[in-house]
């Protein structure tokens, strides 16, 4: 593998945000991160939250060249994001590999835009939910951590794009604590692709989405938060609440209580959950929202 050809394919992203916008106080109105070459035409493909409700983003490429570029699109369920450059980039677009084909153990390369690869191996392959309404069925763990790791390429040993960089975390295995990064697999854009490039989204009903930032404990879902003007604060759900029940289903830890809010109807459905809250049992009844609505569109150009 050349590591340095790989470093060429990947760019430093940097995006500004109005202060106003929803995702402002969650995510900050300046974030920076690393996108990956896709498209000889200057198609990027990042981690969606650096590039969400942007107003202004630039590229800066390996040889310190700086690009303005658009959002183009935005994946809630895969967490992807797309951008056009909107000058000439002149940079080679990375192949993309399989995934799925990925071994435990394997030897990874993880790059950011700013030049820094860190040698890594794939020690995890398995289910994700986060705590901002997102579940994947497998997502990619890899150690050593990368510091910069948001948006970051995930390359396997013949130079091609498995993943990109999502999150860092915390695993514990035989009483040792490793920091470790979650990757999205790249095999969860090709279905979608076409559509993020010319909608800006996926074409097909949005999830029904509440607002709601969720822990689990020993598999009960405890609210840490809730967004503010969400469904789930109009409906009077509060930070310590325990959701136990969804309809007549009972929650069995996080991805189960996403996939019953997600199998309850189209966004805008009313969901009834029973909640633990100080002691005392209670039903409440939120209307579900498309998370979209609530966010600043990319204009497509």
């Amino acid at each position: 593998m050349n590591t340095e050809q790989i470093l060429q394919s990947v760019v430093a992203v940097r995006t500004s945000i109005p202060d106003d916008a929803f995702t402002a106080d969650t995510l900050g109105t300046r974030r920076e991160g690393s996108g990956v070459v896709i498209k000889d035409s200057g198609l990027v493909l990042t981690i969606g939250y650096l590039i969400t409700e942007a107003e202004e983003v630039w590229l800066t490429t390996h040889d310190g060249r700086v690009v303005a570029a658009h959002a183009l699109g935005y994946d809630q369920e895969t967490g992807f994001g797309l951008l056009q450059a909107l000058g000439s980039l002149g940079l080679p677009a990375l192949d993309f590999g399989d995934a799925a084909k990925a071994d435990l153990g394997q030897s990874v390369v993880l790059a950011d835009g700013i030049g820094e690869a860190v040698d890594a191996k794939i020690v995890a392959k398995q289910e994700f939910a986060g705590y901002w309404e997102y579940l994947l069925d497998e997502a990619i763990f890899t150690t050593p951590a990368h510091p910069s790791w948001g948006g970051a390429a995930l390359v396997d040993r013949d130079g091609k794009l498995l993943g990109i960089g999502s999150l860092r975390l915390q695993m514990s295995h035989g009483g040792e604590v490793a920091d470790i990064n979650m990757i999205v697999p790249i095999n969860l854009l090709t279905p979608i692709l076409e559509d993020l490039t010319t909608r800006g989204q996926v074409n097909k009903p949005p999830r029904p989405w509440l607002g709601a930032f969720s822990a689990e404990n020993n598999g009960e879902v405890i609210v840490m938060s809730v967004a503010e003007g969400s469904p789930a604060d109009e409906a009077g759900l509060r930070r310590g609440d325990v959701i136990s029940e969804i309809r007549d289903g009972e929650v069995d830890g996080l991805a189960d209580f996403y996939r019953k809010i997600w199998s309850s109807g189209p966004a805008g459905a009313e969901i009834p959950m029973r909640i633990l809250r100080d002691g005392r049992e209670a039903w409440l009844r939120v209307r579900s929202a498309d998370r979209n609505s609530f966010l600043r569109k990319p204009q497509l150009q």
